[in-house]
């Protein structure tokens, strides 16, 4: 290792320990840094998950609660063709009826600026040193949210922590309720399933594994300060988690949701679970009252509308397709018979591609 990858390595270190060494002071209820520790005893968990919702739904207050739209991503154009279409639909709907959207960064973890800093408002921040991320890129996510919250000038009091393959589809108010985050709940997150993986993480003196949420870190709603505790731990606990040959096995590409998941819990931060947070086609097939789509699974059909999944189908649309290359302008639009929610997806993304100067270039 060169003499500057080394230094650079040790700046990194020392940062997230003085970083979490304050937390650790400012927190109520102090968090043991033993990442990752021995398992635990877990054979007198009985607790069944709870959602948590608030008692009272009702605003106390007419002012809006807004929030801060983030989105970390790299430079690649795989990433920067998804940026530019939220961003072009968060620019849509932000003042729309019932909006408590407020401003909005892509934290570029590229750690260099590029050609888009002037057409979507732009961090940038610095990836972790090479190697660190075993290959496994994400985890510059975490660290990239570290250094925005400790650098950026941040003037709303809630964070919406969302990704490039998000779209929005109509205003979204400040679902966080209480001292709550809100997140959408994943049904692959199963924090009882892998009990004796995350109490190497999670003792069991913070309470039954159900405290962990089944989230990841997107969607999720969440007061800033909040995530100003949680962030560093959860850095610490996605590194210490890639370490563990046996818990990254146990999670592989969910890593570091259930890392954010963890940090969460170590803080005491719940989750209203909200459900109509966002859509994942083409397994949800209608909108509704959904905030959010999430194209990240891809989807196929025959020209007969029917859902061809695990084989190409004769009409396709898979973000996958366009991991070197932008997709071109005016997708085809799908055969009669598929799904609304589909249909919605290929049409905005048709939208912003047409309106968004300089498509492809």
């Amino acid at each position: 290792m060169g003499c500057g990858n080394l230094f650079f390595l040790v700046l990194v270190t020392f940062s997230v320990a003085l970083i979490t060494y304050n937390i650790i002071l400012s927190a109520n209820a102090p968090l043991k840094q033993e990442l990752p520790g021995p398992s635990r005893s877990s054979s007198s968990i009985t607790v069944d998950p709870v959602i948590k919702m608030p008692l009272d739904r009702s605003e106390t207050s007419s002012s809006k609660r807004l929030f801060h739209t983030a989105v970390t991503a790299s430079d690649s154009v795989y990433n920067t063709w998804q940026c530019r279409i939220m961003y072009y639909w968060f620019k849509k709907f932000k003042d729309g009826p019932n909006s408590e959207m407020g401003g909005f960064t892509r934290i570029l973890h590229s750690g260099k600026p590029d050609k888009y800093m002037d057409e979507i408002p732009t961090f940038v921040a610095q990836p972790l040193p090479a190697g660190m991320d075993r290959g496994y890129i994400v985890l510059n996510r975490p660290w990239a949210f570290v250094q925005w919250l400790q650098q950026a000038d941040i003037k709303e009091d809630y964070i919406l922590m969302s990704e490039p393959d998000h779209i929005i589809v109509k205003p979204i108010p400040n679902l966080s309720k209480d001292g709550l985050g809100a997140a959408f709940p994943f049904f692959y997150i199963e924090p009882k399933k892998y009990e004796s993986q995350l109490r190497k993480f999670f003792p069991e003196d913070k309470g039954p594994i159900t405290n962990i949420d089944p989230i990841g870190n997107s969607p999720v709603i969440v007061g800033k300060e909040s995530l100003k505790k949680i962030a560093p731990t959860w850095m610490n606990v996605s590194l210490a988690m890639k370490k563990d040959p046996e818990t990254d096995k146990a999670f592989g590409w969910v890593l570091e949701m259930y890392a954010y998941a963890v940090a969460s819990a170590l803080h005491d931060v719940g989750n209203i679970l909200y459900k109509d947070f966002m859509i994942q086609p083409p397994w949800d097939t209608e909108v509704g009252k959904k905030f959010i789509i999430h194209y990240t699974y891809g989807c196929d059909y025959d020209m007969k509308g029917k859902l061809t999944y695990g084989k190409i189908g004769e009409w396709r649309f898979d973000k996958r397709s366009y991991d070197n290359v932008v997709p071109p302008r005016n997708l085809p639009l799908p055969p009669p018979g598929v799904p609304e929610s589909v249909v919605t997806l290929v049409k905005m993304v048709n939208e912003a591609t047409a309106n968004i100067p300089n498509w492809g270039s």
